[in-house]
């Protein structure tokens, strides 16, 4: 990993936001990791390559950043507050030197991004904000296709629901969806004590690599609305949860036994492949059906 001169610390990191009159906000999910070991540990489980084009989101003052810089050719920091967004070059240009033409700051919702400038990233690596972990993880899985990989730290009890399996009670919409674009999988547990404030939270360590969508013609967007269907009432059966989407019981049903899925059973209990494949029986494809010689 390299000298460690560069990295921030407590008394740090508490300096730097003094300086810039910042108080860590509540509303920004905004939690300053301050220990060193901990962020060289997160570097470490990306699995980064020296040809990585790294997204981080979120930076804050540069924990994070200042331990990725050195072992990947860029880093791309999507920050949302405007004051962490113009400091974050001038701390890295005054810790690390020789490695400030690596980073490119981008002030922006990471929720809005649809692209950022310069190479096509290649691996997300983040603290996130628990508030919206999810929904940033989703989005910028969609918006940027290049990502192959992925390595955050969320709340712990978010982590375990991102990389649940079907059949159990936290299986649910975050699990299928993150589950379409590849594999996740729990890659650490982390303290309460290497953030400023310490939240009131323990925190885990979420690893993704994209592979290929479920086989099928259905959409994304379609796949996704029976997801969203199914667990809108995750204790009804899906032959019940699914009357809205499909139009009626009768025709939630009829599409199921289609899919090869039993009318009776419940969302917990489907793969994100099964969902695909009920998606091609769905209201909107109707019309295809009926046309096939």
């Amino acid at each position: 990993m390299g000298e460690t001169r560069g990295l921030l610390g407590p008394a740090d990191v508490r300096a730097l936001a003094a300086r810039l009159g910042i108080r860590p906000t509540k509303t920004l999910g905004q939690n300053f990791v301050i220990d060193a070991n901990t962020v060289r540990r997160i570097v470490r489980a990306a699995g980064l390559s020296a040809d990585d084009v790294v997204i981080e989101v979120g930076p804050g003052l540069g924990s994070l950043t200042l331990a990725l810089l050195p072992e990947v050719r860029r880093v791309v920091a999507v920050e949302v507050d405007a004051a962490l967004a113009a400091e974050l070059p001038a701390t890295v240009a005054a810790r690390e030197p020789d490695l400030a033409g690596r980073l490119e700051v981008v002030h922006a919702d990471a929720m809005k991004i649809t692209g950022v400038p310069g190479p096509d990233p290649t691996a997300l690596v983040a603290n996130l904000p628990y508030n919206v972990a999810v929904p940033v993880v989703l989005h910028l899985l969609a918006a940027l296709p290049s990502l192959r990989t992925a390595l955050v730290m969320v709340q712990a009890e978010v982590a375990d629901r991102m990389v649940a399996p079907p059949g159990g009670k936290i299986y649910g919409v975050p699990s299928v969806k993150l589950a379409w674009y590849g594999d996740a999988r729990r890659a650490g547990a982390v303290g309460r004590a290497v953030f400023w404030p310490a939240p009131n939270v323990d925190s885990g360590l979420v690893a993704f690599t994209r592979r290929d969508p479920p086989p099928g013609t259905a959409s994304r967007a379609e796949v996704f609305a029976v997801v969203d269907a199914a667990f809108a009432q995750r204790r009804k059966t899906l032959r019940a949860a699914l009357a809205g989407w499909a139009g009626s019981a009768a025709a939630a049903e009829e599409a199921l036994r289609a899919a090869g899925v039993d009318p009776r059973a419940r969302g917990e209990a489907l793969d994100v492949a099964a969902f695909a494949r009920i998606a091609e029986y769905g209201p909107s494809r109707r019309g295809d059906r009926s046309q096939a010689p």
